[in-house]
């Protein structure tokens, strides 16, 4: 457990440091999120670091148990006046080890897909730890689609890093960088041409 930890300690870090050199105009960049900007998602990154079981009973309660409303709300209270003062949120809560009632592999996603959220709009790359992005999808694969993972894909294709010893599913092949197969677990849209083969068919 206190691997994972000090894994999503190192994410968290190495976004601050990506963020620290963005200028005010590219906090307002749209990110993957839809709806959402770069200072938005760093909020909620923020609110996702300081929920505890009781904070996200309360959370819900306050949303009408509508998930969609409570991220909102946790992002408007989260997200500062200013970029800087976001920023310095996200620097106090780098190595809190709260979070969601969830299995903590999903802090590790959360952590790694929203960074390529930021990143992406923004033209910064990232060389993720491998050991990372392999325990991020692991998790994804075996986790229902129904709570935002990928168990049904897993059982239809076999996932091969083209830049990693790594595979993981049963039927036919998707290949691609260990990155593009997170963000295709995590049900975004990859890089364009990133990945192939004839379990592509299969998404």
């Amino acid at each position: 457990m206190s691997q994972i930890w000090e894994l999503v300690h190192a994410e968290r870090k190495a976004l601050i440091k990506d963020l620290a050199e963005l200028s005010e105009e590219q906090w307002a960049t749209p990110s993957l999120c839809a709806g959402w900007t770069v200072q938005d998602v760093a909020a909620h990154l923020i609110d996702n670091a300081r929920t505890t079981t009781p904070r996200l009973a309360i959370a819900m309660a306050k949303a009408r148990f509508d998930f969609d409303q409570q991220n909102a709300n946790g992002v408007a209270a989260e997200k500062g006046a200013s970029a800087q003062e976001t920023l310095a949120a996200l620097r106090e809560v780098a190595e809190r080890r709260s979070g969601p009632p969830a299995p903590l592999a999903s802090r590790l996603v959360e952590e790694i897909a929203h960074g390529e959220d930021i990143r992406r709009p923004l033209g910064i790359e990232r060389n993720y730890p491998p050991q990372s992005v392999q325990l991020a999808i692991s998790y994804q694969t075996r986790t229902s689609k129904a709570f935002g993972g990928a168990k049904e894909l897993a059982r239809r294709v076999t996932l091969v890093a083209e830049d990693d010893n790594f595979n993981l599913g049963t039927g036919m092949e998707i290949r691609g960088p260990l990155i593009e197969l997170l963000m295709l677990v995590t049900g975004r849209e990859e890089r364009r041409g990133s990945i192939h083969g004839p379990g592509v068919a299969f998404i």
